[in-house]
């Protein structure tokens, strides 16, 4: 669905959009799509709604001995039946049309914003909120749209037999206008409950997502404490109570499913029995009564499509709403209004308030235990500094740096960096040219041995988070990773802390050598580190 054999549309969403607003402005992105849904939903309901006019009058020749009529009408039904299966065709392509543009579009805004967001998201947010918009709201998006045709077609096909109707029988006709209006008013008292308890199995799937989701990143943790049977037990109850939830939906839409039948049903009836009292009259003709009986078995074709539309609309904006409170997410740190460049070559970092300078072009290494963490934050811009502090990048504020430049020119690699399931290879190159190459960066790391052992070196397929390794070999990888990349600026958090003395040792002097002209800081308290080190930071004093 989201290949890149279809192009998604610029959709110009509203700085605050409403559930409602949301929907027309995804639907405003594909006009010729819409436009296309409306055309054959029209012409595939009208010779449904003509063919028993058309039969009517066939019965009525054979009733007048006509055989020349008959054969028209036959062939009229056919050509009927024939336009109608094309029609359908183009119809099921453009609806389906449509809930790939509903549901795929609104995937696609999700995960951009979600990716701009970072890791704001993660405090903002449930996971299970996420991973229910994106993978059950989409569809309830989709299939709101995908009606959309077959709805404008079944209101033309409901203005044509009344029309018809009228055109024969005044009293039929007003029959038929009046009371499917009113069985579909009739059906309307049941939608409230129904987009009720939608909205709570909703958000009993999202907890459920949530719980299964902490379950499976902690189930290492949870074997160790042996606490797997009781959070399996929480999972089992948050399990069954979306199922109760849905049963619930399950009941409402029975009831609703049975009243799209009765109600109409009901005018079918009374028209059918009128119709019948006119014949017996010689008010209309047998043929007429035909006719009038299968106009009278179509308008539950109408009903039924507009109760669709509008048990699909209530879906689509329950589900919009959820859509609509992610993209009004704002990340933690804002970007700048006028962003102002980085100078090119070394940096030289500034944090106002730890007092801390870092030379350009320098390693220097950050003993200060506990306040080092949050210190590379701020430098990084990770943080913001507090009302009245600030850091510098190169001279420049890094709140007046745009966010992909300092990304880019200044990199914290932490030791809690998460690994993504793919080829290992093409997690360690970089994406921009200029990054080192990666066996250089392999053996700066003392990593080489880690992919010696694997059964197709870099070419390997590592999982999630890579579990593939030790705790040690992912975190040599994760430093090979971020040296590969050759910043401006590399701040490393104690990259060496899983090792032993003879391994880091031999990091220490590699990691030095192949950053040489760079700036470089090492958070650690480490005397290898401090060994290598042109300056040492001790609180606020540096030693060269």
């Amino acid at each position: 669905m989201l290949s890149a054999t279809y192009r998604f549309p610029d959709i110009r969403l509203p700085e605050r959009p409403t559930p409602v607003r949301y929907l027309l402005a995804v639907l405003r992105a594909r006009p010729g799509l819409v436009l296309a849904a409306i055309v054959t939903g029209a012409g595939w309901s009208l010779p449904s709604a003509l063919l028993p006019l058309v039969i009517g009058r066939g019965v009525g020749a054979i009733a007048d001995g006509d055989s020349s009529a008959l054969w028209r009408w036959a062939l009229l039904a056919g050509v009927l039946g024939v336009t109608q299966a094309l029609l359908g065709t183009g119809l099921h392509f453009a609806s389906y049309g449509m809930w790939i543009h509903g549901a795929g579009s609104t995937q696609r805004l999700v995960t951009d914003h979600t990716t701009r967001l970072g890791a704001s998201l993660r405090d903002a947010t449930t996971t299970g909120n996420v991973v229910a918009v994106t993978s059950s709201d989409m569809n309830w998006v989709g299939n709101a749209f995908e009606v959309i045709g077959r709805t404008f077609g079944s209101i033309v096909a409901f203005v044509v037999i009344g029309i018809a109707m009228l055109g024969t029988s005044p009293v039929l006709g007003t029959v038929a206008l009046v009371g499917v209006p009113l069985a579909v008013l009739g059906i309307g008292p049941l939608l409230a409950p129904l987009q009720k308890r939608k909205t709570a199995q909703r958000e009993n799937l999202s907890e459920v997502n949530a719980l299964g989701a902490d379950i499976v990143s902690g189930l290492r943790i949870l074997r160790g404490v042996g606490g797997e049977r009781r959070f399996l037990a929480r999972f089992r109850d948050a399990s069954q109570l979306v199922r109760r939830s849905g049963v619930e939906v399950g009941r409402s839409e029975s009831w609703l499913a049975g009243a799209e039948v009765l109600l109409p049903g009901l005018v079918t009836v009374a028209i059918t029995w009128l119709g019948a009292r006119l014949a017996l009259d010689g008010t209309i003709s047998v043929g007429e009564l035909v006719a009038f009986y299968g106009l009278s078995a179509f308008l539950v074709v109408p009903v039924a499509t507009a109760t669709e539309q509008v048990s699909s609309l209530s879906s689509g904006l329950v589900a919009a709403r959820k859509v609509c409170g992610l993209l009004a997410l704002r990340p933690k740190l804002a970007e700048p209004v006028s962003p102002l460049p980085l100078p090119d070559g070394p940096l030289e970092l500034v944090d106002t308030t730890s007092g801390i300078r870092i030379a350009p072009g320098k390693l220097t290494v950050v003993d200060l235990g506990a306040e080092a963490e949050a210190i590379a934050a701020r430098m990084s811009r990770f943080a913001d500094a507090d009302e009245g502090e600030q850091v510098l990048v190169g001279g420049v504020p890094a709140d007046r740096v745009a966010l992909a430049e300092l990304r880019r020119r200044v990199v914290y690699a932490h030791n809690q960096d998460l690994w993504f399931s793919g080829v290992l290879r093409d997690q360690l190159t970089p994406e921009h040219p200029r990054g080192v190459d990666i066996f250089a960066a392999l053996h700066a790391a003392d990593a080489e041995d880690i992919i010696e052992a694997l059964p197709r070196g870099v070419d390997e397929l590592i999982g999630e988070r890579g579990r593939e390794v030790s705790g040690g070999q992912r975190q040599r990888l994760s430093l090979a990773r971020a040296l590969a990349i050759d910043p401006d600026v590399l701040l490393l958090d104690e990259p060496t802390s899983a090792v032993d003395a003879h391994t880091e040792a031999r990091i220490t002097q590699r990691a030095k050598e192949l950053r040489t002209g760079r700036t470089t800081v090492v958070f650690s308290q480490s005397p290898l580190w401090r060994n290598v080190a042109d300056e040492v930071v001790h609180g606020k004093a540096v030693t060269v």
